[in-house]
């Protein structure tokens, strides 16, 4: 068995191992085309085949760990623009609520008459107000 019949195998399970969901079919997969290579490449020494094996798991591991701070890095960047994007909101929220409201087609002004009246021993004079509604 030659070199070159072994390339298209080792290609196509490490392709399908980047599909894998499971971290042990990666492992087991590019550990399995890590000793197939280094048996070959070394004429079958086992010390060889077992060193190209666990340069297999240690290259898939190294993969799911990138990958994994790569998610992670990814995740902490999304949470940090949600929250600053839910601060923005709120402020405008706030600015947009203390900005006047000057409806004046919906605004009447009724007259009331208040009599003259004594409280707390003071006398109030009879005078006119108005009250302000707005609908």
């Amino acid at each position: 068995m030659n070199l070159h019949s072994l390339i298209l195998p080792i290609a196509s399970i490490a392709l399908l191992t980047g599909c894998a969901a499971t971290r042990t079919i990666s492992d087991v997969s590019l550990g399995a085309g890590g000793a197939a290579l280094a048996h070959e490449l070394s004429d079958g020494d086992p010390l060889a085949t077992a060193g190209g094996a666990a340069g297999g798991v240690l290259l898939s591991e190294g993969l799911h760990y990138a990958a994994k701070r790569q998610s992670e890095k990814a995740y902490a960047t999304g949470y940090e623009k949600g929250r600053s994007d839910a601060v923005k909101q709120q402020y405008w929220l706030y600015v947009d609520m203390q900005k006047p409201r000057n409806r004046v087609d919906n605004v009447r002004l009724y007259e009331v008459q208040l009599p003259e009246q004594r409280i707390d021993g003071v006398i109030f004079k009879p005078s006119t107000k108005y009250l302000r509604i707005e609908e």
